[in-house]
């Protein structure tokens, strides 16, 4: 995915950075792909719609078709589950941006600050118009730490 989006930031702290307006465009990136795949499906069940049966009835075209109609409405039930599962992963990644951007508005007003726009010139930094701005989420990958938590508290702090 492209700007590491995902947290293959490069970071030797031992974290990774969500930005939500990445995981959007992957997200779309992914739809597209499915869109595309679905296309191709159909373009495939065509052709072989148009093939007929040439092997004919004889007792080798028999055994032909036999195994050739199961192995062909499987092959053609996998692709289009497979173009849906593909196109379902841009929707999860839609859905993980959206929940970042949130939990990241939370916890900037919980703590009394307001997110910070991300991408500049995106509305709301989420390319959906009227969302709400987002901040860049950074997420701990040190073992037992608390995701996004800050190493220690200071003791004039109250929790």
């Amino acid at each position: 995915m492209a700007g590491g989006s995902t947290g293959a930031s490069g970071r030797a702290d031992g974290e990774f950075v969500l930005k939500p307006w990445e995981l959007h465009g992957e997200g779309r990136e992914f739809e597209k792909i499915g869109g595309e795949l679905t296309k191709a499906v159909a373009a495939l069940e065509q052709g072989l719609a148009a093939l007929g049966a040439p092997w004919g009835a004889d007792r080798p075209g028999g055994g032909f078709a036999a195994v050739y109609g199961p192995a062909r409405g499987e092959l053609v039930g996998g692709l289009r589950g497979l173009a849906g599962r593909v196109a379902g992963i841009g929707a999860g990644l839609h859905a993980m941006a959206a929940r970042t951007a949130d939990a990241d508005s939370s916890a900037a007003s919980g703590f009394g600050a307001s997110a910070a726009p991300g991408a500049p010139g995106v509305s709301g930094a989420t390319g959906v118009p009227g969302a709400s701005p987002v901040t860049t989420a950074v997420y701990s990958t040190v073992p037992g730490a608390t995701p996004g938590a800050a190493p220690t508290v200071p003791k004039d702090m109250p929790v």
